[in-house]
């Protein structure tokens, strides 16, 4: 058992200390991250509930259950900020980095925790693998967003849409890293293949503008 509550506060002080000092963008992004942490403590409560009223176990949680969850807890603040506050493209990009590094910085510290930090070759691999797995499936949602700006017609189809791709991309890694073997390495791969394809649908986007 590890408590989850007394990492997040240990992590999330400095962080809070260190907002007195810094203003504008930086002060942004480091907001965000304790918003990607805070979602992460959340998703790991809503998603251990799940598991424990269906019963499917743990594995089965994390394929089927904890993406869609994840997924849209980490939209949620994004779908506030961007309607409330009317940010530019690069403003709701700038969130959805801080809240994809926060989500994907305390579930790699949980799990070192639970699992050990003997294999550091592992857990660098694991840990480029699943910090950008959480940007790029955040950033998936964000392009929903985006794109619902431009293409008024398909505001609600580009969001459903989006957000929907973005949980399945989650889904599909963890289902790959699941078991120990080829596929684990593939799955560590995908994220980092979909990151490249990401920029250069940002290259794109910015282009047409």
């Amino acid at each position: 058992m590890i408590y989850s509550e007394n990492i997040f506060v240990c992590m999330i002080v400095p962080i809070i200390v260190t907002l007195i000092f810094v203003k504008g963008n930086a002060r942004r992004l480091e907001l965000n991250f304790i918003i990607g942490m805070s979602v992460c403590l959340l998703g790991a409560y809503v998603s251990g509930f799940f598991n424990a009223v269906s019963g499917i176990g743990v594995e089965d949680t994390a394929i089927f259950i904890s993406p869609v969850v994840e997924e849209a807890m980490k939209f949620l603040p994004l779908f506030f900020y961007f309607y409330m506050f009317e940010p530019d493209d690069d403003g709701v990009f700038l969130a959805a980095v801080g809240i994809g590094a926060g989500f994907a910085s305390f579930e790699n510290v949980c799990y070192m925790v639970s699992s050990g930090a003997e294999s550091l070759s592992f857990l660098l691999i694991r840990g480029l693998a699943v910090g950008v797995m959480h940007i790029v499936s955040v950033y998936a949602s964000v392009f929903g967003l985006v794109i619902a700006r431009k293409l008024k017609a398909m505001r609600i189809s580009s969001v459903v849409g989006s957000l929907s791709l973005s949980m399945l991309f989650h889904g599909t890694y963890n289902l790959l890293v699941s078991a120990p073997g080829i596929t684990s390495y593939i799955g560590f791969a995908v994220p980092l293949l979909m990151a490249a394809l990401m920029l250069l649908a940002m290259r794109r986007l910015k282009r047409a503008e």
